[in-house]
Order: structure tokens, then sequence, then C-alpha cells
């Protein structure tokens, strides 16, 4: 059995990534993608990729970042165009929970780097989050992504926790979507009624460690390792097996991703 896990964060204090993927590395984890959340994060991801076989990552500023990049600031990600193991533009999108960032901001630097994916012709890995029974930050994610989605872009919805009606309209504009450790979470129930609305063939799995550290683990720093409790849970809400499971995945990340994976 192969698996990957198409989303965590490896930061400073992480280590050096071999010494970190050898600690944290367990059977059947084959794939791992470093996502960025800032310029910095963004090369420590890049310097774990090229360090670690089978790995890869994305570059983007997290909306928590936002207001580093307002005015010229995304430029600098150009150093990471031409890089062999650059797979997505991400993580970008908009957060109204915690709202670090003001909305016109991040709405701004999303776009930009929505324009950035187009250009380079890589997928978007997406971050959408609100405050509860709240859809601002969908309807906003939506609107833009139907247009980056109408110009040939493609996206992820990563750690998706909205709601099934959403899923059905990001579903049209071709998104696959991406479930974390928190499926595993005891008061997570509309995590787990969600997760039955997405089909296979857009499922995506991810740990997004070092956070939602899944079950038994709760309450421990996360890693990738961790990945195959997430495909257990998932294998037992979808009524499929854990290696049905990691195929199906894994096959969906390689399509997503554009990844040429160890067969």
């Amino acid at each position: 059995m192969k698996i990957i896990d198409t989303h965590f964060h490896f930061y400073d204090d992480c280590g050096a990534p071999e010494e970190y993927w050898d600690e944290i590395h367990v059977d059947g984890l084959e794939y791992a993608i470093a996502v960025g959340a800032d310029l910095e994060e963004s090369r420590l991801a890049r310097d774990f990729a090229h360090k670690i076989d089978h790995a890869w990552f994305a570059a983007g500023a997290h909306p928590h970042s936002a207001e580093k990049y307002v005015t010229d600031g995304i430029g600098a990600f150009e150093e990471f165009r031409d890089c062999d193991r650059l797979v997505a533009v991400g993580e970008i999108g908009l957060d109204y929970f915690y709202e670090t960032s003001q909305r016109k901001i991040q709405w701004q630097v999303m776009e930009k780097f929505l324009e950035l994916s187009l250009e380079w012709q890589l997928p978007a890995i997406i971050h959408c989050r609100d405050k509860d029974e709240c859809d601002d930050s969908y309807d906003d994610c939506y609107r833009m992504l139907k247009d980056f989605a109408e110009s040939g872009g493609r996206f992820e919805l990563h750690c998706y926790a909205g709601t099934i009606a959403w899923v059905e309209k990001f579903l049209d504009l071709g998104a696959y979507l991406g479930v974390t450790g928190m499926v595993t979470f005891n008061k997570a129930q509309n995590i787990r009624e969600v997760l039955k609305y997405i089909p296979n063939d857009r499922l995506l799995l991810e740990t997004d460690s070092p956070y939602l550290a899944p079950v038994p683990h709760r309450g421990k720093t996360n890693n990738p390792g961790y990945l195959i409790n997430v495909a257990k849970k998932v294998a037992e809400v979808k009524n499929i097996s854990v290696e049905d499971c990691a195929e199906i995945t894994t096959a969906n990340a390689a399509a997503f991703f554009n990844l040429d994976l160890l067969k």
C-alpha cells in the first residue's frame, strides 16, 4: 500500500529534512507535498522537496500572511517558477474566521496568486474558512474560483469543512477536496457526513500537520506519519478497504498534481 500526504507544513523547528523524514516515516507513506504559507515557508518546503525522494512542494501565501504581499511582494515568488519539484500554487485563499488580514487585502492577494497559477499552469491549493453559520468566505471564494475555473484553472479546497451544498457547487467547478484528521474527531460528524458526498475520484488525503492530529494522536504535534489514521477513518465512512482508499486517493493526487509516482 502506498499513500500520499498532499498537504503538510515543514517549519524551521522540524529540523533537517532528512532527519525529520526518517523520524516520522512509516510503512505505506511513500509520498508527501510540503506546502508553503508564506515566502520563507515556501522556501523551506522547496528545500524539503529537493532533499527527500518522492516529495514535492507548493508555494503560496496563507490569508493570515496576505498583508505582507498586497503590493509587490508576490513578485518574490518568481524564484520558484522553474523549480522541478513545484507542483502547485498555495496555500492561498480566504479566512474570515480569524480575519488576521482585511478581507479586501485577502481578495487582492488571492487574485494575484490565482493569476500566477494560470500563468504557471499549476493547480491552486485553496484555504477557505468562515465563522460558524456564516458563508461569506465561501461566497467570495466561489465567485473568484468560478472565474478561475472558466479560465482553465484547477483547484483543491484543502481541509474542507463546509456544507454539503457548497461541496456540490465547488464540484461543479471541477474541485478536488482534501480531508484531514478532523474526520476522526468525535464531534466532527459534519465532516463525516460531507465526506459521503465527495466522489471518490475527487478525494485527497492530507494531515495539514503540524496541526489537526487525528485520533488517537489528538493533542500531539501532527506529522505525515499519522496520515494512515485519516485513511482508515475515510475508508470506514466510505465503506471501502484502507487499501482501496490509499489506491484511489494516491491516483487522484497523481492526476491533480501531475505527479510521476512509483508503480
